[in-house]
Order: C-alpha cells, then sequence, then structure tokens
C-alpha cells in the first residue's frame, strides 16, 4: 500500500497491511515530529508534496524494495499538512521471512524515499520563524 494522507498515521493499519503468514519478521518504522533540533524547538512541521509525482515515486520505491529483497508486504505512508510535536509523519513497514532483509530493505525505504520522492519539510519554531529543510544523508545519524 501506497498512500499521502492529510490525516493521522494509524500504526496498527499500516502493521496489519504487511500481515503475511509467510513472514518470519515484521518490522515498522515511524517518522515522528521530535520537538528540539539542536538547540532550536520545534512546534510543528508543515509538509508539502508535488502529490502525483511523489505516489509515482513511492510506488516505485515499492517496486524496487520487493524485486531487491524477498518482502512478502511493503507499505510506505507520508502524511502532509501540519504534524504536531510527537504525531508520525511517515510511516514503514515491511514484512519478509527473515529479519536481515526486512531491517535492510526498511532502512534503504527511508533513506532512498527521503533523497528522491518530492515532499518538502518546513519546520516551524518556538521563536516564530521557520526553514524549509533538504534532508542529506548525514543529517540523521544512526
Amino acid at each position: 500500500m501506497i498512500q499521502i494522507t492529510q490525516s493521522p498515521i494509524d500504526s496498527s493499519s499500516v502493521i496489519q497491511s504487511v500481515s503475511d503468514s509467510n513472514a518470519g519478521a515484521t518490522l515498522l518504522f515511524l517518522g515522528t515530529t521530535r520537538e528540539f533540533t539542536g538547540d532550536k524547538q520545534t512546534t510543528s512541521l508543515e509538509y508539502e508534496c508535488y502529490e502525483e509525482m511523489a505516489m509515482a515515486k513511492m510506488n516505485e520505491l515499492r517496486t524496487k524494495a520487493m524485486k531487491r529483497w524477498p518482502l512478502t508486504g511493503c507499505t510506505i505512508i507520508h502524511r502532509i499538512g501540519n504534524v504536531a510535536i510527537g504525531e508520525t509523519s511517515v510511516a514503514i513497514a515491511v514484512s519478509s521471512p527473515h529479519r536481515a532483509d526486512g531491517f535492510t530493505a526498511g532502512r534503504w525505504l527511508i533513506d532512498t524515499l527521503k533523497e528522491v520522492v518530492p515532499i518538502w519539510k518546513k519546520e516551524l519554531w518556538s521563536d516564530g520563524t521557520s526553514e524549509w529543510v533538504h534532508p542529506d544523508k548525514s543529517s540523521d545519524k544512526v
């Protein structure tokens, strides 16, 4: 399942969407709005997208992941609009016969989504300012 929504993301439904009796692993990644980025306090995030192109790119990522790893299920959901502190902006779930493939596929999906899908994020700060943020590979350390 691929979806762009303005509604809150229900993680139980996301997990259910990849449920499969042949899967020994089901993995869920939730990207949530954190309160601080460095020393700046965030009040919320605002997401915008070019929906037709974003859906096409998300479908392309799903197809590539399903071909590259032995996945039994793959769901990608991204929220647009205003996302408050603690709420989910993106959910990626995969199921696979073995956990290693699931972890690798999930990591590749979120990293690649942030690089190639036309969804833009604006951070709204507590001091009344805001900033459009472009993700890069070095911005989210493990």
